[in-house]
């Protein structure tokens, strides 16, 4: 039987039989080998000494690229489909007569090669044939290509392809296959904003009714262009996620005690004050009237600053202490100083193993601890690099404010004052990790706080000229509503309090009172509350099974 006519014929022509020699329509460009590797030519594949088309028209590159890319036992099927490309479609009698008429015109003589060369030149081996999961790569990168430029070309934040529905858009148009075209700018702004509208309604409907049960907290977050322009952003947090609720522009009334009271009395009422367990506040919004109102007529309401926050503030007045003010301001000096020549950059950075010290875009304070404990990670190749013949033979060590810089790096007085305040602060930077990340992070403050003390008391075993200090500032700023609050979270958290190591003192046994008794003022609830409380304490019933002790772990509270 004869074989087909290859779809690639269409696009090259053939030059020379004997040495299977091929011309593209394109670029004019001959290739010896036949019309199988003019196919990665015009698909625009590298392969070996096979230069890609540049002149290809992108509809031929994708038609052979496709044919490149189908399997051999679907070759078949597909042939017909690109036949009906190339020539248009055509019923089956006429097909057949065309064929006919081609195989009598041949003769005798051969000369029906010239028209139709792949009846003429041999099939190439399976060796020579390059992988089809390369042109799959090459697919895929083109892919990735037309994704990258849509986000450059309308400078969106690369940060949206961590969204949850980036994957989900991208899987459902490939579902689609071939022809799907996105929608318009007007159904954008129509049809689909008004479809997308009616399910966030109806999903807020449902976040309502599981509010009612869970109880969920308001998040106020404030932000300011730092010159006349006040916003106020609110969102409720529950165990099914965080929901945005409305943006305020407060530029008029930042400091209004009496409307900032009255707009949060608006957005309690609107979620409903039933279900209101606390309302979470930024430092702009850490009003104390504004809270004194809400909570006298509220009563059951808590009012919290942000713990990442209460951290920040820690930390701020533990760099006020003499001592760790002296040393952040010398590693902020050497990192001034590296950061300020490329030269000197790029060779710490070569020493560091590609690492930096600063960490910018995080409160002023933050910033400070991070940037000494990655110079503390580091004393051993900041060393090495400062006494290295590169540095010694360079025309910067011999200038005054180097050998200020390498005088600090090998005083025994630094490097001890910087060991000491990163053990200090790392017990605290873990909180704001705990509370920056992914899971719930309420239930795992209050042994944060905890923690950090008992590292601390470590730390100044039988110094207590500094240890008070630091612990002065921490209780200080862990204010006692705050901290039954929390201390109520840690109690109900079966990681924390089934641990081995955890101590249930009176203080958050008296802490967890206070805050089930404020949640709950009614007889009744008081009453059930104490009932069950034992059940809890000594994991009696469910909570002793297998799989409630596999929970504990592996389960956020």
């Amino acid at each position: 039987m004869v074989r087909g006519r290859d779809a690639c014929w269409e696009h090259c022509v053939l030059v020379d039989a004997t040495r299977q020699k091929v011309r593209c329509n394109y670029c004019n460009r001959e290739f010896s080998g036949g019309v199988y590797r003019m196919k990665f030519h015009l698909a625009q594949i590298k392969n070996k000494d096979i230069v890609p088309c540049p002149e290809v028209p992108e509809d031929v590159r994708d038609l052979i690229f496709s044919i490149l890319s189908t399997p051999k036992k679907q070759k078949a099927l597909k042939k017909t489909k690109i036949d009906q490309v190339l020539n248009g479609p055509q019923n089956s009698s006429s097909a057949s007569s065309g064929f006919n008429n081609d195989n009598n015109n041949a003769g005798s003589s051969g000369q029906h090669g010239s028209t139709c060369p792949s009846l003429l030149l041999p099939r190439p081996s399976p060796s020579a044939q390059p992988s089809v999961d390369d042109a799959q790569k090459q697919k895929h990168n083109d892919a990735d290509k037309k994704i990258a430029l849509f986000f450059f070309h309308n400078s969106i934040s690369f940060a949206a392809s961590k969204s949850s529905h980036y994957q989900a858009m991208v899987d459902a148009i490939a579902e689609c296959g071939p022809g799907y075209k996105a929608p318009s700018f007007d159904v954008l702004r129509s049809t689909l904003l008004e479809k997308v509208k009616g399910e966030v309604n109806d999903n807020y409907r449902k976040l309502r009714e599981d509010w009612k049960g869970t109880g969920c907290t308001i998040l106020t977050d404030s932000w300011s262009d730092g010159r006349s322009k006040s916003l106020l952003v609110f969102s409720v947090a529950s165990p099914r996620g965080t929901h945005f609720l409305k943006l305020v522009d407060v530029s008029s009334h930042a400091d209004d005690a009496c409307y900032l009271y009255e707009l949060l009395d608006s957005i309690i009422l609107e979620v409903g004050a039933e279900n209101v367990v606390q309302i979470i506040t930024d430092c702009r919004m850490s009003n104390a009237c504004v809270g004194t109102l809400l909570l006298k007529k509220y009563p059951s309401l808590f009012w919290s600053p942000c713990a990442s926050y209460m951290v920040e503030k820690i930390l701020e007045d533990i760099s006020k202490l003499e001592w760790a003010n002296l040393v952040l301001e010398e590693s902020n000096t050497i990192a001034r100083y590296i950061y300020s020549h490329p030269w000197i950059s790029n060779m710490m950075r070569k020493f560091a193993g590609r690492s930096e010290l600063i960490r910018t875009k995080m409160a002023r304070f933050l910033t400070h601890f991070l940037t000494l404990r990655s110079i503390v990670l580091q004393e051993g190749n900041l060393k090495h690099m400062f006494s290295h013949a590169d540095w010694l033979s360079s025309t910067y060590s011999r200038r005054p404010e180097a050998q200020e810089i390498k005088s600090l790096l090998f005083s025994e007085r630094f490097w001890k004052s910087a060991h000491e305040a990163v053990r200090v602060s790392e017990p605290l930077l873990k909180i704001l990790r705990v509370v920056d990340g992914d899971m719930p992070a309420m239930g795992y403050i209050y042994e944060g706080i905890e923690r950090a003390k008992v590292a601390i008391k470590l730390l100044y075993k039988g110094c207590e000229e500094k240890c008070i200090p630091i612990l002065d500032i921490i209780d200080g700023r862990w204010s006692s509503p705050f901290h039954h609050l929390h201390a109520a979270a840690a109690f109900l958290n079966p990681s924390i309090f089934y641990s081995p190591d955890f101590k249930f003192d009176a203080n958050m046994r008296n802490s967890f009172h206070a805050a089930m008794w404020k949640m709950f003022p009614e007889e009744k609830d008081k009453i059930e509350l104490t009932k069950e409380q034992p059940l809890y304490l000594n994991a009696q019933g469910a909570l002793r099974s297998e799989f409630a002790i596999l929970g504990r772990r592996l389960n956020a509270p």
